[in-house]
């Protein structure tokens, strides 16, 4: 039972990623409408911080993964 919250409470980290996304690219479409010229730099930007946003949910995927497993391994 604590494995399964344990890797539940890991899982949660691709809510957050989630969310940080979805904030992200609302601001993004933000700035790009208030200055146009600049939509190459703000696009960039955008897609680097989705891609760290994205890795934090992956690494908490992986271990989640290795919770269940590892310790499932040993008891």
């Amino acid at each position: 039972m604590g494995i399964a919250i344990g890797a539940a409470v890991a899982v949660l980290a691709g809510l957050g990623a989630g969310i940080g996304i979805g904030i992200a690219t609302g601001k993004a479409v933000e700035s790009i409408a208030r200055q146009p010229e600049a939509a190459g730099d703000i696009r960039s930007t955008l897609i680097i911080g989705c891609a760290l946003a994205e890795a934090t949910a992956v690494y908490g995927l992986v271990a989640s993964i290795l919770i269940i497993f590892m310790t499932g391994s040993a008891a």
